[in-house]
């Protein structure tokens, strides 16, 4: 077996070997967004552009083992996590010249967690709890990844507003801002500023509320009709949309 083979087996295989290869990549993948969050506002030393060094190139590998096995070159480029990927790349690359300024770039790699179709393959079959809530696990990542972005974005755009001094005074912006809830203890009062509240509140208000609702009411569940194959059906369904198939979906109970 070639060094492509055995590549192709770790990254599509169904065996135990690949099985286990990628649940060490998802580990890596929430490793890395633990540490980018944990160092956002750090000051770059020299430790730290070591890191994200070594990051960097285990990314970069991943990435040109993906290229090098995938059967066609071109649509895998353009691939939604190979894009991710080449950003959080060039923001690490520029670091040492531009500071942690686009630190948030690097803050899209959590949507790798789930993003995986043979993750999700391997989740689905292992994991009876992520089987039954994936959609909110999905939501709950993607909601994250938002606020996260966004606190990003704030504190790194704050200019010399006054009370966004720390990280923790983005966070407490931005969800304040996105659950409109709006204290008003803390407010940009700059042109740019409020200009980018104003982008906060018209796309993520109701991006936060769509995301929230799927993590706290989850309006469907996975479970595959035996005639049909329809996957997704509301909870108290008791026939397939689809096929019109009896379908027996296990509940706890339903208020």
């Amino acid at each position: 077996m070639t060094l492509k083979d055995r590549l192709h087996d770790l990254y599509h295989g169904r065996n135990t070997r690949a099985t286990r290869f990628r649940y060490a990549m998802l580990g890596f993948d929430a490793v890395s967004i633990i540490f980018f969050l944990g160092t956002a506002t750090l000051t770059l030393a020299p430790w730290l552009l070591i890191a994200d060094g070594l990051i960097g190139l285990f990314i970069l590998l991943d990435m040109l083992a993906r290229f090098w096995i995938a059967p066609d070159r071109w649509r895998h480029l353009r691939r939604f996590y190979v894009l991710v990927d080449i950003v959080v790349l060039a923001s690490l690359a520029a670091a040492p010249f531009l500071g942690q300024g686009l630190m948030m770039l690097r803050l899209l790699r959590a949507l790798r967690l789930v993003h995986s179709y043979h993750l999700m393959h391997d989740l689905r079959r292992d994991s009876r709890v992520f089987r039954r809530h994936e959609d909110t696990v999905i939501s709950a990542v993607n909601l994250l990844v938002f606020i996260f972005a966004m606190t990003a974005l704030v504190f790194v755009l704050r200019a010399q507003e006054p009370g966004l001094e720390t990280y923790v005074d983005a966070l407490y912006f931005t969800v304040a801002t996105l659950t409109t809830t709006g204290f008003g203890d803390i407010a940009m009062t700059t042109p740019q500023g409020r200009l980018l509240t104003v982008v906060i509140m018209a796309v993520g208000v109701g991006l936060f509320l769509r995301l929230a609702q799927a993590i706290f009411s989850p309006a469907k569940v996975r479970q595959k009709c035996s005639e049909c194959g329809l996957m997704r059906h509301d909870r108290d369904a008791i026939h397939c949309k689809h096929c019109g198939a009896e379908m027996k979906i296990e509940t706890e109970g339903l208020d």
